[in-house]
């Protein structure tokens, strides 16, 4: 007589279902993490812009106060009147991001693979800077820049001021109040935003790709320009944009080292705000500037064929 086997008596069991399933609470914690954050950038981001925006297409006065009239002329108004300092803000913080990159890529470079053990103290000098206020340090080019200085008497002693002058950066043996104190200025100020990227983004390379490049004999120019150059150019992006952006609307180097004629539109809104109080017209410049610097941030990220930011 045949035996009936245990597996043959007993039919497969279906699978149960789940006595615990997921709580759906535990989905919604990445959210409520993020919240914090949205209503901070609400609150003091949103908000004010909203509020610079309706300001902006208001008229009236500060004794009569201000309406909303939706008078988008101001917008007119303030780019015809203003755009010389709109494009010397431009050319000012152009100036001082390639002499950032010029002066910040070598350093970065020596940090990442040359600095050995004195990586750390390099860093150091390198935000050192940022342990004393963004005012102090511009006063303090005052100094450095003075007329009959030791920094004015070498430029002198290398005619470096006559190839300046005559290209209307300095005015004679004078360097405060031009161009290129402004300049400098804004070099200073801003090099740290260059160099970190660049340090963050050069460390990432992996050094066989250099050992491959010398096993392949290729130069070190040609390795340079091949290898290191393209796979850092996340820090450059990232570096250039982080030295631009603040300081095409910054003001305090223009206000402390500049004169009249070297004005950028940051100046121009901080009066506007402050001391004249047209409040439409200075809001309708600050997005102007932010469209202005919106547009070019895109173009220039679009056109540097790199989609990964340090």
């Amino acid at each position: 007589m045949a035996t009936v086997t245990e597996a043959e008596a007993a039919p497969p069991l279906a699978p149960q279902p789940d006595p615990k399933p997921p709580k759906k609470r535990g989905r919604l914690v990445p959210y409520w993490l993020l919240l914090p954050g949205l209503l901070w950038l609400v609150v003091f981001f949103a908000l004010p812009m909203i509020y610079q925006g309706s300001t902006s297409v208001q008229t009236g006065s500060l004794e009569e106060g201000y309406k909303v009239t939706w008078h988008f002329a101001t917008y007119w108004d303030a780019l015809s009147e203003y755009w010389p300092q709109f494009l010397r803000s431009v050319f000012y913080a152009g100036a001082a991001t390639v002499l950032c990159l010029v002066l910040g890529y070598p350093l970065a470079y020596l940090i990442a693979f040359r600095a050995g053990r004195w990586r750390n103290l390099i860093m150091i000098l390198v935000i050192a800077p940022f342990f004393t206020s963004f005012l102090i340090r511009t006063l303090a080019w005052k100094t450095i820049l003075a007329d009959g200085g030791p920094v004015v008497g070498a430029l002198n002693t290398l005619h470096v001021l006559d190839v300046t002058s005559w290209l209307g950066w300095t005015a004679g043996d004078r360097v405060l109040a031009t161009p290129l104190a402004v300049v400098c200025g804004l070099t200073y100020n801003f090099l740290p935003f260059m160099i970190l990227p660049l340090y963050t983004s050069l460390e990432r390379i992996d050094g066989r790709l250099h050992e491959a490049a010398g096993d392949l004999y290729a130069k070190p120019i040609t390795t340079f320009r091949k290898v290191t150059f393209p796979l850092s150019m996340p820090g450059v992006v990232s570096g250039t944009l982080l030295t631009f952006i603040p300081a095409a609307g910054d003001y305090v180097n223009a206000e402390l080292l500049g004169s009249t004629d070297t004005r950028m539109i940051g100046n121009v809104i901080q009066t506007q705000f402050l001391r004249i109080l047209d409040y439409p017209t200075a809001a309708a410049l600050s997005f102007i500037l932010m469209a202005a610097i919106l547009a070019m941030v895109t173009f220039y990220i679009r056109r540097s064929g790199t989609e990964d930011l340090v």
